[in-house]
């Protein structure tokens, strides 16, 4: 197969099934099977781009995947390409990983791609592969279960799925950035506004005040303007985690988080009275906690998730998420 034979319509839609052989090989299996290493480098280019990486990880009718194949011809150049994208460890039909491929062939010709192999096993022994069946056996993560959290599961059902179930994470989304919006502007702007000079020194029944804080004293709206935010806030970290470009506007909004907690820790008035203190104590200490764990455990909820279906020795276009390109 010559490089001109791999059309960009073919390369365009090497993610759907109806582009395998009829051995259920893709285009990269072709490719590497004949090695063709100038086609494959500009497969392996494309799909890098496109962050569909997981498309190596493919396998034909016996269980092979493009590593496999690579391994059993002794292409090691493909092999020094794939070590640190693919999955090392995974299996074919009988059982078998590269490695394993390489040690039954004994041939003197393999001793550079046997060490290319256990050096990228070597930084895979602490993740051992997980088959499928041990996968789904476990309890769904808190990723996979957040279309039910958000009450999306019944319109993921209906004929026009993928398209219903965008337009409700789309409302969604809009409603709780309005809301996080208004409650950070109420923030911005209490009742009453804020003193424009410092107080003199303390006189009799009049507590010291300093320019920049509020008027009013603590008053109990503010609870209700921090729930709102952080269930909105929360809301738009669980929808934009892996998304697009999701690690910038996942920093953003922590950043809007914190700045929202610099800000009411400023703003909050002096207190004399003990019990107001320790109320404004709490708050002003709880709250960034709450912003910490609002901000992280998505994140590291989803990069658990995205570790545990990358040791899957199975196909990852059978449970991939598709709106996760990351």
């Amino acid at each position: 197969m010559e490089l001109m034979t791999l059309k960009p319509s073919l390369a365009l839609k090497l993610n759907t099934s109806e582009d395998l052989t009829i051995k259920c090989e893709t285009v990269v299996h072709v490719a590497v099977k004949n090695h063709q290493n100038e086609a494959f480098k500009v497969l392996l280019g494309w799909l890098k781009r496109e962050n569909r990486e997981e498309i190596l990880d493919w396998k034909d009718e016996d269980g092979n995947t493009v590593f496999h194949i690579a391994a059993s011809t002794n292409q090691t150049e493909v092999i020094k390409l794939l070590r640190r994208t693919i999955k090392v460890n995974a299996k074919n039909l009988d059982g078998k990983t590269a490695m394993d491929i390489l040690q039954t062939d004994q041939s003197p010709c393999f001793p550079k791609a046997s060490r290319l192999l256990r050096i990228a096993k070597e930084r895979l022994l602490c993740g051992s592969t997980m088959t499928l069946a041990g996968y789904l056996s476990k309890k769904p993560s808190f990723i996979e279960k957040r279309s039910t959290l958000l009450g999306l599961t019944n319109l993921s059902r209906t004929r026009h799925s993928s398209v219903n179930t965008s337009d409700s994470r789309s409302v969604i989304l809009v409603v709780a950035i309005l809301i996080v919006t208004a409650t950070y502007q109420a923030g911005l702007s209490p009742p009453g506004g804020f003193w424009q000079e410092d107080s003199p020194i303390l006189s009799g029944r009049h507590r010291q005040h300093f320019a920049g804080q509020m008027t009013m004293e603590f008053y109990s709206a503010s609870y209700f303007f921090v729930i709102a935010f952080f269930s909105s806030l929360y809301v738009i970290m669980i929808l934009i985690v892996g998304l697009p470009m999701w690690k910038v506007l996942y920093g953003s909004t922590a950043a809007l988080g914190i700045a929202n907690v610099a800000t009411f820790y400023n703003i909050f008035p002096s207190s004399r009275n003990i019990a107001e203190y320790i109320i404004r104590g709490h708050f002003v200490l709880g709250y960034p906690v709450t912003v910490a764990s609002i901000v992280f455990a998505p994140c590291v909820a989803f990069i658990v998730n995205k570790y545990r279906r990358h040791r899957v020795d199975f196909p990852a276009k059978y449970f991939s998420l598709p709106h996760e390109l990351s």
